[in-house]
């Protein structure tokens, strides 16, 4: 990830990060209080949007933190933090803490002000050696806590898991939960077998990834066929193909996992296909 940019938006003002302060006693410094969301930015346009704040609305509810702004307001402010920032290809974070208390107190007082936050980091597309080359991934048991719909500020888990993964030399960490495939660290996952791609169910065990949900349309549009269901450990070794999909990853194929080969050991096929196809639509609806 590169660096912020430098300039930040804070509770409802537009600043330089490197002057953005925020009390210590905010509950999303002492407890994780709050709730983030990942816009992908190309040629200075959000993409999906309204899918993204839908998302951050539900994970607001969910913790019953009241949103700060409406949907046209949350539009204004995305642009204006965007066109801040020079436009072009970004990543954008918002986050909504539940705000500063006056101590520290698991329950939180009734009078609390949400703090806002959002800034914005340059996407570069990823590397052609890359691409060319695919991701290492190794499998790790998913230690996440049980609502990982929620798209929650607290990602100790997922920060242990990455690290482990990079310890291990791989790009990314692919979880397992009962002997199940849950997902990515900070990816939805999906498994390509004999010409079908295979995707998990939404559950509170997954993120409701935006991302996924754009290749779902994608291999409509492809004719390629999907299963929705879950995936057992042992198919991941089997697979033909894997890719990983993020708001600032797009589809990026897993080539090998726990040391192994996958299919033949480099990007397949049905992955080029999608991967062109998202570039596409990037560009169709981001156009000026």
């Amino acid at each position: 990830m590169a660096d912020a940019l430098p300039i930040c938006l804070l509770d409802g003002a537009f600043l330089p990060t490197e002057a953005a302060r925020v009390s210590p006693f905010d509950r999303g410094f002492l407890f994780g209080d709050g709730i983030y969301e990942v816009v992908p930015c190309c040629n200075g346009r959000p993409l999906r949007l309204p899918a993204h704040l839908q998302r951050l609305q539900d994970g607001l509810g969910a913790l019953g933190i009241a949103n700060p702004h409406s949907v046209s307001r949350w539009t204004e402010l995305v642009h204006e933090l965007i066109a801040a920032n020079g436009g072009g290809d970004l990543g954008l974070y918002l986050q909504v803490t539940r705000g500063p208390g006056r101590g520290r107190d698991f329950l939180p007082q009734a009078d609390l002000q949400q703090t806002v936050f959002g800034f914005c980091w340059r996407l570069a597309p990823a590397a052609r050696e890359q691409l060319e080359r695919g991701l290492a991934a190794v499998t790790l048991d998913d230690i996440r806590w049980l609502r990982c719909d929620i798209k929650s500020i607290a990602l100790l888990g997922p920060v242990m898991l990455r690290m482990q993964a990079r310890d291990q030399g791989a790009d990314e960490a692919i979880l397992i939960r009962d002997g199940r495939l849950a997902e990515g660290s900070s990816s939805a996952v999906f498994v390509a077998v004999g010409g079908r791609i295979i995707t998990p169910p939404a559950s509170h065990e997954r993120l409701p990834s935006v991302t996924r949900l754009i290749i779902i349309e994608v291999l409509a549009a492809l004719g390629l066929p999907l299963d929705v269901r879950e995936v057992a450990r042992d198919e991941l070794a089997g697979a033909d193909e894997i890719w990983i999909a993020s708001s600032t990853r797009d589809a990026m194929p897993i080539a090998q996992l726990d040391g192994h080969a996958i299919g033949t050991g480099k990007p397949g096929p049905l992955w080029h296909r999608v991967y062109d196809a998202m570039q596409e639509l990037k560009q169709r609806e981001t156009a000026g």
